[in-house]
C-alpha cells in the first residue's frame, strides 16, 4: 500500500491592515518558532497614538483632585451642620454645603469613569499596533517568501509555512479493510527516500464515509519528526502494524510468486479397446492374407 507524508498544518501568513513592509527576518527555508516576529509593518503613526493613549491611561491627577475636593465639600457639610444646629447658621447654608458635596462626589465618579475609558482607549491602540507585526502561529518551515522590504502589504500572502513536527500521512485502504484499523494503532511505514529507515506512525482520524466511485476510505496517521529529518512530500510504503499494536493486520505490496494449484483429481478409466478380428484380404494367385493382430 503506498502513502503520501505530507505537513501537518500550511498556513499563508497575511496582515489585517494595509501598509508598507518595514522588515522581513525570515526567508525560504528557514526554521521558525511559536511566536517569532517574521513580518513589521511600518507603524510611527501607531506608535505615537500608542504612546499619547498609555500616558492618559497611566495618569490619575484628575481622580486625586476629585477626591480632595469630596474631602473638602464633605468637611463644609459636616460644619455648616454643627453651626445650623447651634443656631449660628441658617438651613441654606446647610443645603448649600450638601449640594457642594453631592456635587464633588459626582465628579469622583466622573473622573473614574474617565479612568476606565482610557485604560479602553489603550487597549484598542496597543491591539492597532500589534496588528503592524506578523508573528508565527506555530514551529515550523517558511516554505514560500512573497514580499520584500518596501512593499506594499494588502490582501495577499506574505510568507507561506509548513509545520513539519509532526507530519501527517495520508493513506487510502479498500472497502475491505474498513474496521481493521482503529484511531490510536501504530503502523510501521517505509518512506521513499534514500538510505531511509521504518519509522512508526499513529492513526488519528479515519473517515466516516466510503467513496463510492472508488470504494476505498482515507485514514490520517500522524508522525512525529523531530528535528525536521523527514521532509514534507515524500512518498512512503505501509510495511504492516507494529509488533503488540491491535492495528491492522501487515497489508500485502506484491502478488505471490507462484499460485497455489488445486489438488490432483483421479485419472478417469480407460476406455475399453475393442478387439481387432481379422479381416480377410483379397485371394490373390496362390496365396490368402489376413490383417495384423494388434501388438504386432
Amino acid at each position: 500500500m503506498g502513502c503520501l507524508i505530507g505537513p501537518e498544518a500550511v498556513a499563508d501568513i497575511g496582515t489585517a491592515v494595509t501598509g508598507v513592509v518595514a522588515s522581513v527576518s525570515v526567508d525560504r527555508g528557514d526554521s521558525v518558532r511559536s511566536g517569532q516576529v517574521l513580518v513589521q509593518l511600518e507603524s510611527e503613526v501607531e506608535k505615537s497614538n500608542f504612546e499619547a493613549a498609555r500616558s492618559r491611561a497611566t495618569q490619575d491627577t484628575d481622580i486625586r483632585a476629585a477626591e480632595s475636593n469630596l474631602a473638602l465639600a464633605q468637611q463644609r457639610h459636616l460644619r455648616a451642620a454643627g453651626l445650623v444646629q447651634e443656631g449660628f447658621a441658617s438651613p441654606q447654608t446647610l443645603e448649600q454645603a450638601k449640594t457642594e458635596r453631592d456635587v464633588a462626589e459626582q465628579k469622583l465618579l466622573q473622573a473614574q469613569s474617565q479612568k476606565i475609558i482610557n485604560n479602553h482607549e489603550w487597549g484598542l491602540v496597543k491591539a492597532q499596533l500589534g496588528l503592524r507585526t506578523l508573528k508565527s502561529p506555530f514551529n515550523g518551515v517558511v516554505v514560500e517568501r512573497f514580499i520584500s522590504p518596501g512593499e506594499r502589504a494588502e490582501d495577499k500572502p506574505l510568507l507561506r509555512l509548513a509545520m513539519l513536527d509532526p507530519l501527517r500521512v495520508e493513506l487510502v485502504l479498500p472497502a475491505s479493510r474498513w474496521g481493521s484499523v482503529a484511531p490510536g494503532d501504530a503502523v510501521a511505514l517505509m518512506p521513499e527516500l534514500p538510505q531511509a529507515s521504518t519509522v512508526l506512525a499513529r492513526v488519528t482520524h479515519i473517515d466516516k464515509m466510503i467513496d463510492a466511485a472508488s470504494n476505498t476510505f482515507r485514514v490520517r496517521l500522524s508522525l512525529p519528526n523531530p528535528g525536521n529529518r523527514l521532509p514534507a512530500g515524500a512518498r512512503c510504503k505501509v510495511e504492516g502494524a507494529a509488533a503488540g499494536q491491535a492495528a491492522a493486520a501487515p497489508l500485502p505490496t506484491s502478488l505471490p510468486a507462484r499460485l497455489p494449484t488445486t489438488a490432483p483429481t483421479a485419472a478417469p478409466a480407460a476406455a475399453p479397446t475393442a478387439k481387432v478380428q481379422p479381416v480377410a484380404w483379397p485371394a490373390g494367385p496362390g496365396t490368402a492374407r489376413t490383417s495384423p493382430q494388434p501388438g504386432t
